[in-house]
């Protein structure tokens, strides 16, 4: 019997090998192996609460977590039956390496087993692993844009006033403001919307919010659009200059006017700014006096600046100048008596022909005289009411002239003359 199985031993084992061959390349033949190809395959990252859990975040790195090509090797009949859906990659955190890769982990949803390989161009995800920070930054509200003619931006408000950032603590550090921006071209009246917020580094420029979490990613915005109108500046002086000065009436102002922005309904009632007299103080003064007069306080509560570079201040100038002297020589001539009654004759005396009146003031106003214009002025009702005549009668009185000078024009001292009163004969 062992002979029968030693015999032509190795006939029979090449028998064998070649029914195995065989075997193998009938099935090829049925059910080759074959190679399909899968482009930009993202990998799942999981168990990634291994790293937020301790207040950290993780940026993927160079894109590493889509694999530019996988290369799945299989038996036909097994390859017909898998689609790109099927590719699973997977990054499992808690196998993060000390330089900060992940293993990608390939396989496919069903005949996973059956697969002969799977090839990819990339094995690990890189990420950056840093300390999560969070910030709350005042939120600015401006505007871009050309308004019409005549109107001018006022108060630009937004329904909140600070936004809170989270992300990963080298972006968050840099980010200096946040701000909304409206457009307001060929607006004439207010405006209501909502913003994109923005945020910035201290350079100005536009910090990308990838990777950043806000508690609010729109704003609303509310900008008044107001009305503009230039209105003249008139100041006013209080007290009084040294003696022998006086103020010549002329006030300058830089600037003399003021663009001012309201509603059109306050504007339209609006022909001027008045500072009161209070804000400038001559007393003493011997010159011209020069001030600054802050004018935001003298405003009406309705209106503001129109001018954004104009602070409120103004330089304002009162002219102060020297009073000139001036003799004029009158006679009785230029002397008249008012309200005498009827039953009474009245003259005047002077202890000349020609007597000197002097006059003060200041040089143009007293140039500006004609004497022969100059009266003299005995008020009878006047000196009554004053009691330097007691009881109208018959009699002689030294009595103080009046004159009919301008008011800005005065005696530098009084002129007295002899009033002679008598009853008229029937």
């Amino acid at each position: 019997m062992k002979k029968k199985l030693t015999d032509n031993l190795g006939l029979k084992i090449g028998s064998v090998l070649f029914a195995a061959l065989l075997w193998l390349i009938v099935t090829n033949i049925n059910n080759p192996s074959t190679t399909r190809r899968s482009t930009n395959v993202p990998v799942t990252i999981i168990n990634d609460e291994i790293i937020t859990s301790q207040g950290k975040m993780y940026e993927i790195l160079d894109n590493s977590d889509v694999i530019g090509w996988v290369s799945i090797t299989g038996p036909k009949r097994v390859m017909n039956n898998i689609g790109d859906k099927d590719l699973i990659a997977i990054a499992d955190m808690s196998k993060l390496t000390e330089d900060n890769t992940i293993p990608i982990e390939l396989s496919t949803a069903q005949y996973n087993e059956s697969l002969d390989s799977i090839r990819s161009s990339s094995d690990v995800v890189k990420i950056k692993v840093e300390d999560r920070k969070s910030i709350s930054i005042p939120l600015k509200a401006g505007t871009y844009g050309t308004l019409q003619e005549g109107y001018i931006v006022g108060n630009v408000t937004t329904d909140q006033n600070l936004v809170r950032v989270s992300g990963p603590e080298s972006v968050v550090s840099t980010i200096e403001t946040a701000e909304v921006s409206v457009g307001i071209t060929g607006f004439t009246g207010d405006i209501g919307t909502n913003a994109e917020i923005k945020l910035y580094d201290a350079d100005g420029e536009e910090v990308p919010k990838d990777g950043l979490t806000l508690n609010i990613n729109t704003v609303g915005v509310n900008v008044e659009i107001l009305g503009t109108k230039a209105v003249p500046l008139n100041f006013t002086a209080s007290g009084t200059p040294a003696d022998g000065y006086r103020a010549t009436g002329v006030v300058n102002s830089e600037p003399g006017s003021v663009v001012l922005a309201g509603k059109g309904s306050v504007l339209r009632n609006l022909s001027s700014i008045d500072v009161p007299d209070t804000a400038i103080d001559l007393t003493g003064a011997t010159g011209n006096v020069t001030t600054v007069v802050d004018i935001l306080p003298y405003l009406p509560g309705s209106v503001e600046i129109g001018n954004a570079d104009f602070d409120g201040n103004v330089s304002v100038t009162v002219y102060v100048e020297q009073e000139v002297m001036r003799t004029v020589m009158l006679s009785e001539e230029n002397i008249v008596i008012e309200n005498l009654p009827e039953q009474y004759e009245g003259t005047v005396s002077t202890y000349e022909a020609e007597f000197p009146v002097q006059i003060r003031g200041l040089a143009e106003e007293v140039n500006a005289l004609d004497v022969s214009q100059i009266m003299g002025v005995v008020d009878i009702n006047r000196l009554l009411e004053t009691g330097i005549i007691e009881e109208l009668g018959e009699g002689y009185y030294d009595v103080n002239l009046s004159f009919n000078l301008p008011e800005t024009v005065s005696l530098r001292e009084n002129v007295t003359v002899r009033l002679n009163i008598r009853e008229q004969e029937p």
